[in-house]
């Protein structure tokens, strides 16, 4: 077995295990959300159609060639969503997750988000982990078109949410990826709890010291 197949086969696992982690602490349910991550030789893994987190098998995960399935099981239908991610940020992009979480899908329909950072500077990791956050419009779920409105973004946000659907993440591996997932499910939460009630929020100098210490993206 060569190297590269051994962390092929460990990042077959590793995708399983997250997804359950996240699956079990309720931050995904049924046969919703996906993963995708960029293997050795430039291919995607991606979880397959219809598969729950919490029961992932490493063997049957799909390998996509480009936008061509070669292996496993039939992808989930979002992949022009993760297409998207690894065309338009390069090596910044090495795994994009998506879920159906209930604090960001809740805050996407709320109607004083702002669409162009819909969190408010609650947390410095908040901040460290994910940079701006943009709300997109509603897309029917499988629609190429959410795809393109990644793409519209030039490769300047590493994380966005789509209304009425769920958040997607890309990240420079896997557990970076999920580790920013959870992060913006955890700020949703927190603004939803502290919503009416004036929070203290970090102050542009704050912020600004993040992004220059932690090279965060913050573009406008």
């Amino acid at each position: 077995m060569t190297a590269d197949t051994k962390a092929d086969n460990k990042l077959r696992e590793d995708i399983c295990i997250l997804a359950k982690s996240m699956f079990d602490r309720g931050l995904t349910m049924g046969s919703s959300g996906n993963i995708s991550a960029r293997i050795s030789d430039g291919r995607l893994l991606v979880t397959p159609t219809g598969s729950c987190f919490g029961r992932l098998d490493p063997a049957r995960l799909s390998v996509l060639d480009g936008t061509t399935h070669v292996e496993g099981d039939a992808p989930t239908k979002e992949v022009p969503l993760h297409t998207a991610f690894y065309d338009t940020r390069g090596d910044k992009t090495g795994a994009v997750v998506h879920l159906h979480s209930c604090h960001a899908t809740a805050l996407s329909m709320l109607p004083d988000t702002d669409p162009d950072n819909m969190l408010p500077p609650i947390t410095a990791y908040g901040i460290m982990r994910l940079g701006k956050v943009k709300l997109l419009p509603y897309f029917m779920p499988g629609d190429p078109a959410m795809g393109q409105a990644v793409r519209g973004l030039a490769g300047k946000r590493a994380a966005v949410v789509l209304a009425h659907h769920g958040p997607v993440v890309a990240g420079k591996d896997v557990e970076a990826a999920c580790y920013a997932m959870e992060e913006l499910e955890e700020t949703a939460k927190l603004t939803l709890m502290t919503r009416g009630l004036s929070p203290n929020m970090l102050n542009q100098a704050q912020i600004q010291g993040l992004v220059r210490n932690f090279n965060v993206e913050w573009e406008d």
